[in-house]
Parts: C-alpha cells; structure tokens; sequence
C-alpha cells in the first residue's frame, strides 16, 4: 500500500479517497475528500465503501465535493517524509539545535540544516508556528 492511508472498514485494504465523519447534533454523516491528516474520530474509506455508504433510520448523509480523486503522493510529500525521519533518527537533534540558540553559539560553526519540503515548507512560509504537540495532535499559533 505505500505511504497511502488505508480504508478503514476492516479486511479492506484498498487506499482511502473519502473521509467520514459524524455530527451527532444534526443526525448526519458527513463524506467529504480525503482529509490532509489522520484525525481521531474519523474514518477513511476507499472508493466502494464511500460510495455505498448508507445512514441509519432517522440520518442523512451529507456529500461534500464530487468525484472521489485517488490518492497521490507527490515527490515533495516524500521528500518532506524522507527529511523528517533522517531528522528524527539524528541522535539529540533537537536539544543541540536548541542549546547551540540559547548559548549563542550554533551562528557559523553548525551545518546548514535540511530545506524544509512538502507541507513543512507551505507551513514555513505561511509563517504558522507549531506551538506545541501531544502524540499526533498539534496545536498552532498564529502568525
């Protein structure tokens, strides 16, 4: 399967193309495109599962968007994958980094890190900052 997330439905083992989710409020499923992360309390389902997807009695499902596009996964995603775990494998990466910024000394003496790529470089630029994580979750601030 690749780097691709699966359909959720168990046994099936098909890319996801559609995510699902509940708003319990309005007694409706909503199926939109395939959402950019892994979210708790939500479901990926392939292209035959969103399409015969059916409510129970009494809610509605809601369609956002139309077709159903297959996944891709472009070259600056992998690339962006790739530096993350390089960076992750590096052995106190992130307490040299911070270290060498507190004490002034990272200036001329360190080497150039990785070009962030992929969504880490559409986030540098957009000057999100990422505040703080907890397991999957990120909290952002605002630029």
């Amino acid at each position: 399967m690749g780097l691709t997330r699966g359909c959720s439905k168990t046994g099936c083992a098909r890319p996801a193309v559609a995510t699902l989710t509940y708003a319990y409020a309005d007694r409706a499923i909503v199926l939109g495109p395939l959402a950019t992360y892994a979210e708790p309390h939500t479901y990926d389902l392939c292209r035959d599962h969103a399409e015969r997807l059916t409510a129970p009695r009494g809610w509605s499902v809601v369609r956002v968007g139309g077709e159903f596009s297959d996944p891709v996964l472009a070259a600056d995603d992998l690339l962006a994958l790739a530096d993350a775990v390089r960076e992750a494998g590096r052995p106190g990466s992130h307490r040299r980094a911070a270290s060498a910024t507190r004490t002034g000394t990272g200036g001329d003496q360190s080497p150039p890190g990785p070009t962030p790529r992929g969504q880490a470089s559409a986030e540098a630029g957009s000057g999100v900052v990422e505040a703080r994580r907890r397991g999957h979750l990120r909290m952002l601030k605002d630029p």
